[in-house]
């Protein structure tokens, strides 16, 4: 068990919501090619994505036209929403999801594809487009993995059958083509196949081989890569720690690789988190106490480290000169860096602000603290400010397979300079753990991540970090489940946020789209055979043992978690005198994009749980 101690950051004269808000500029994905690095950057200002091409000695230059924004929604979370040729750009517009094509140096887009159709996980191929298609039709939506033509966007289906595509690449004389692919009821982080194709003489492909992953082992696997000379590489857990394997004459071999993951859960396209080079050297990014690490490996009995002081990465590429990332840190906002392959000094292409003076940001200390037996992980925030025993807010990621980092979260940053201590959980079934930490959620969500939600307000006021009778807890979307979950099922809350959080499972699996219509049954069960279960972790069933005030915040376009869940759970506190908030915004889907709408929660949230504490004064 790991020491805690708090240093107490001093506070700045202000950070408000709208400040807040307004350092939220991120960065979706990168990618090498003639002429400079492209990446998408995504601003709350206007909630648009645009492409931004940067050459050595140059600034960046934007080259999106108005009326355009970058962003796919496959699989409802999108991702690989633009790739490269030797001459162009082809992306996903946001608005009609559709492929334009663009020249790289600028100028007008024209479109590729018409339709009703869906476009992402987009991958250069020669004279093609490589893309998973998602159509919807007469309510049933199908995917299936196809090449675009460049000049009429002549349309090719290289694979279908399978429930969901992945990750297309081609090798690099075009002769073979790897994607990943899953079956219901499984998902992307719990069991995958690779698959390759063999280009024919008349362009088409045939050959259809699975290479990896339908043994009698589970296994996920993620981002294939072909090295150079066409060797065939992939992520797998089959170790425990997604980990890089290469193929070789006798089978499938690990790369060394330290005993870490390499890579989050999939919840995206296009992820990027290790390149092959050549021999068995490797350029990877692996969690270290869920720190993020970049190194090249292979070529030295430890790996040779190029982390330049960052403490996560996502997008990585590479050229003869430079290796590239989308990074954070624990004090500024993510930035687009080029790293020298020579000297390993790092040049910020774009982002890496530093939104307050270094002194007032409070620092993410990560912990391991009890619960259930077990040993679950987070990072805690100081307070600002002299208050020794200061309240607690503790923030539950969505997912639930997923994670939270230790970099700069300026909605962290709001709280801590308002005299709240932080507790960001990786609560059991988290990814960047290992395998076997994330199955500790089968069947289990409801149950482990909440007792986890509870145990850490223990643990810091044993330590004398927090007042434990002023704690408070916070999610979206799962994140809202596990939070209703506690506040039902635990007296440890004096009150706490769902923003569009799950209060009824199965309302969700009745509603919600594909990509997870069999996560309920993996989370929680089968709905039939585990109706009592379900019952049992059903905050709306349970509303009446909800004593604390609740906020609900709510897009009403939102289809993951419809709106009318979080108005029956509403009204559900509201007829009983439960002090509840709601606030609902017509234009937000699933996780709120519009500046306006994201400054307005968050500071409703605050005066809220102010209100609470003023009152028990």
């Amino acid at each position: 068990m790991n020491e805690t101690r708090a240093s107490s950051p001093r506070r700045a004269e202000s950070f408000s919501a709208a400040q807040a808000v307004a350092a939220a500029t991120d960065f979706a994905e990168l990618r090498v090619g003639p002429g400079g690095l492209y990446y998408n950057e995504f601003r709350p200002q206007d909630a648009r994505c645009r492409i931004w091409r940067w050459r050595d000695g140059d600034k960046p230059r934007c080259l999106t036209p108005e009326g355009f924004s970058v962003r796919s929604r496959v699989y409802e979370y999108g991702g690989g929403a633009f790739c490269l040729g030797p001459d162009w750009l082809v992306f996903v517009n946001e608005a009609d999801q559709q492929l334009y094509r663009q020249p790289l140096d600028g100028g007008e887009p024209v479109a590729l594809t018409r339709g009703e159709r869906r476009y992402g996980d987009l991958r250069q191929g020669r004279g093609v487009v490589l893309a998973v298609e998602e159509t919807h039709a007469e309510g049933a939506v199908e995917h299936r993995l196809v090449a675009i033509g460049l000049e009429g966007g002549e349309r090719l289906v290289l694979a279908e059958g399978a429930d969901f595509y992945a990750a297309p690449v081609q090798s690099a004389d075009g002769e073979r083509l790897a994607w990943i692919e899953w079956q219901r009821p499984q998902q992307p982080w719990t069991r995958t196949r690779l698959c390759t194709l063999r280009r024919q003489a008349d362009g088409g492909y045939s050959d259809l081989r699975c290479v990896a992953g339908d043994g009698a082992q589970a296994e996920s696997l993620q981002q294939p890569r072909f090295t150079t000379d066409g060797r065939l590489g992939c992520l797998s857990d089959r170790n425990g720690y997604w980990q890089p394997w290469m193929e070789t004459a006798e089978g499938w071999a690990a790369l060394p690789a330290m005993p870490a993951d390499h890579a989050p859960a999939p919840w995206q396209g296009s992820g990027s988190t290790w390149a092959p080079l050549d021999g068995e050297r490797y350029l990877a990014t692996w969690f270290e106490d869920g720190f993020g690490r970049l190194s090249l490996c292979g070529e030295e009995d430890r790996p040779r480290d190029f982390s330049c002081g960052y403490t996560r990465f996502r997008s990585l590429d590479l050229d003869t000169r430079y290796f590239y990332a989308i990074v954070a840190s624990s004090i500024s906002t993510p930035a687009v860096l080029a790293i020298d392959r020579q000297t390993c000094s790092a040049q910020v292409i774009a982002g890496g602000e530093l939104p307050l003076p270094a002194e007032c940001i409070s620092r993410p200390q990560p912990i391991h603290y009890p619960s259930g037996g077990e040993t679950a992980h987070g990072f805690f925030y100081p307070a600002c400010g002299e208050d020794s025993r200061p309240p607690l807010v503790v923030f539950i990621h969505g997912g639930p397979t997923s994670a939270c980092y230790p970099v700069f979260d300026a909605r962290i940053q709001y709280w801590t300079q308002r005299g709240f201590a932080v507790a960001d959980l990786n609560y059991r079934g988290s990814s960047n753990h290992g395998r076997a930490y994330r199955e500790k959620l089968h069947e289990q969500w409801g149950v482990v991540d909440v007792e986890d939600a509870c145990a850490v307000v223990g643990y810091l006021a044993e330590q004398g970090l927090v007042d434990g009778g002023k704690a408070f807890i916070r999610g979206g979307s799962s994140g809202g489940y596990t939070t209703l979950c506690a506040l039902a099922f635990h007296k440890v809350f004096r009150g706490g946020a769902s923003l569009y959080g799950v209060s009824d499972p199965l309302a969700l699996g009745r509603v919600t789209h594909k990509f997870e219509g069999d996560y309920l049954d993996w989370l929680i069960g089968n709905p039939e055979r585990d109706a009592e279960r379900y019952r049992a972790r059903t905050p709306l069933l349970h509303a009446e043992r909800i004593e604390v005030p609740v906020i609900f915040f709510q897009g009403e376009l939102d289809a993951v978690v419809v709106p009318q869940q979080t108005r029956d759970m509403l009204q559900a506190l509201k007829s009983r005198g439960v002090q509840a908030e709601g606030h609902f915004y017509p234009q937000e889907r699933h996780g709120f994009r519009q500046a306006a709408n994201l400054a307005h929660a968050l500071d409703a949230e605050w005066r809220f749980y102010r209100h609470i504490l003023n009152a028990s004064r």
